[in-house]
């Protein structure tokens, strides 16, 4: 189970980039350190490695250090600290691994996030988590764990920082997640229908399927997180809405999870409508990315004005996620980077 210089360019594939440099500081200024990780079943541990070891190589990369097995052991050796991280992250994915979860690398890169920052005050160690019928879904950064538990403590949360930071996508976990144990009655699932700097035209077919083309990554969410017949069963029925943002005026959206995405396009009157519809047993996340505002020129975001707002208002949580918060692949860290050094 040595990596070898194959399992260099195995990572270098999967990543499509040329390993980055070591994080700064990591074996220079801290103490050298030699740790020796026993487990005891060698079959779950080469699934926990990942093929041709390449979740290791993930692990050497995210914390400078050298890692490599021997039999039922994984030696670690560099910086005190980043052995120690590692044998943490390494002793929690394989419990994982043993229960018979399937360990990927963004297992790999959360727990790295989580065991590399402590937790703040008042939060319980570990990432938070929440289970669907398909999936249990694990916080892979200390903002989305924030972020969960807010959602659990919360009826109206505001989840609110760049694309791929999985704002929308664990909003919908929990809403399945309240569905399935009958806290709510319903999911109602809205978006704004504005135009990403597009003229999409007169679109054919009902009114279903004209606002499909703007709620679509609201679909896919569901698909992810429940079984297709449930969601087309559910849809069907009512039991999940999805709607754009017009849709929602003069209704009481009470026993429901309800989620607003994409709220940086909605208008200041059009986010005082969605907010002041809140009912009894109701919970309610609102996300967006002010980075990304499609409103015509001279509009202002009515997301941007509630977060100002509402900041203090009790019973109202608001969530910041960061460019380094994005779990959809390193790449689109550096791009949201580079945008935000414009601003």
């Amino acid at each position: 189970m040595h990596r070898g210089l194959d399992g260099e360019r195995i990572l270098t594939d999967i990543r499509g980039q040329a390993a980055p440099k070591p994080v700064q500081g990591t074996r220079s200024q801290n103490e050298k350190s030699r740790i020796v990780v026993p487990f005891e079943d060698n079959r779950i541990l080469a699934n926990l490695l990942g093929e041709y070891d390449s979740h290791m190589a993930l692990l050497e990369d995210r914390l400078g250090i050298d890692a490599h097995a021997h039999g039922n052991v994984i030696i670690l050796n560099g910086s005190d600290t980043n052995c120690q991280i590692a044998r943490e992250v390494l002793e929690a994915l394989y419990k994982r691994a043993a229960a018979g979860e399937p360990i990927g690398p963004g297992d790999f890169d959360g727990a790295i996030r989580h065991a590399r920052h402590q937790a703040p005050e008042g939060e319980s160690a570990g990432p938070a988590q929440v289970a669907t019928r398909r999936r249990v879904i694990k916080a892979r950064t200390l903002t989305q764990s924030t972020y969960m538990r807010a959602i659990e403590t919360t009826d109206l949360v505001f989840g609110i920082g760049p694309a791929g930071t999985g704002k929308t996508y664990l909003a919908v976990a929990f809403a399945a997640h309240f569905l399935e144990r009958g806290v709510v009655e319903r999911i109602i699932l809205s978006r704004p229908a504005v135009e990403a700097g597009e003229r999409l035209g007169f679109l054919p077919g009902d009114m279903r399927e004209k606002v499909d083309p703007y709620l679509r990554p609201l679909y896919d969410a569901l698909y992810d997180v429940l079984p297709p017949e449930k969601v087309e069963r559910d849809i069907e029925t009512g039991v999940i809405e999805i709607a754009p943002l017009a849709f929602m005026r003069g209704r009481t959206l009470a026993n429901a999870f309800v989620i607003l995405d994409e709220a940086q396009n909605t208008t200041s009157m059009q986010m005082k409508m969605f907010l002041t519809r809140l009912g009894e047993n109701a919970k309610m996340v609102v996300t967006g990315d002010p980075s990304q505002v499609d409103l015509p020129p001279g509009v202002a975001s009515g997301l941007v004005e509630a977060e100002r707002l509402l900041s203090q208002v009790e019973g109202i949580a608001s969530v910041r996620f960061q460019s380094g918060d994005v779990v959809r692949r390193d790449l689109v860290a550096r791009i949201v980077e580079a945008y935000d050094k414009l601003s």
